[in-house]
């Protein structure tokens, strides 16, 4: 390889890094981008279909009883794996049939979606500990 000069296979690992880390970036969204703090936090109690402790998110599926009309699904985003490890949480703190009450902000479009603040199990236990700051 001559100086100033790219070889075809770094061109290729430098094209392929690049494109990876866009997806990434565009899966991690900033906060207030999504979800409003400025409204009241909503709270949503159902039964857990799903529970994803992924980065960048995790995710938390329940089905809720609707107030007069269908069930409805509600999705709540948690902070990262490694933040949540840190406030007690791991893979199996919650399984899926379980019922947990959910708290957090909605998304700013209105949608069945929250921001996580915190969780609680049927009996009112809170799973995990509370974030340091709120």
């Amino acid at each position: 390889m001559t100086r100033g000069r790219i070889s075809g296979g770094m061109a290729v690992a430098a094209l392929m890094g690049a494109a990876l880390s866009a997806g990434a970036a565009e899966a991690h969204h900033s906060f207030a981008v999504f979800f409003n703090a400025d409204h009241e936090v909503v709270t949503v109690t159902g039964q857990v279909e799903e529970f994803h402790f992924t980065n960048p998110h995790g995710i938390i599926k329940i089905v809720a009883p609707g107030k007069g009309g269908p069930d409805q699904e509600w999705k709540a985003e948690t902070n990262s794996p490694s933040i949540m490890v840190r406030r007690g949480w791991n893979k199996d703190v919650i399984k899926v049939g379980e019922v947990v009450t959910l708290q957090g902000w909605q998304a700013r479009d209105g949608s069945n979606y929250i921001r996580l603040r915190n969780a609680m199990r049927a009996d009112g236990k809170p799973i995990g500990t509370a974030p340091a700051a709120q």
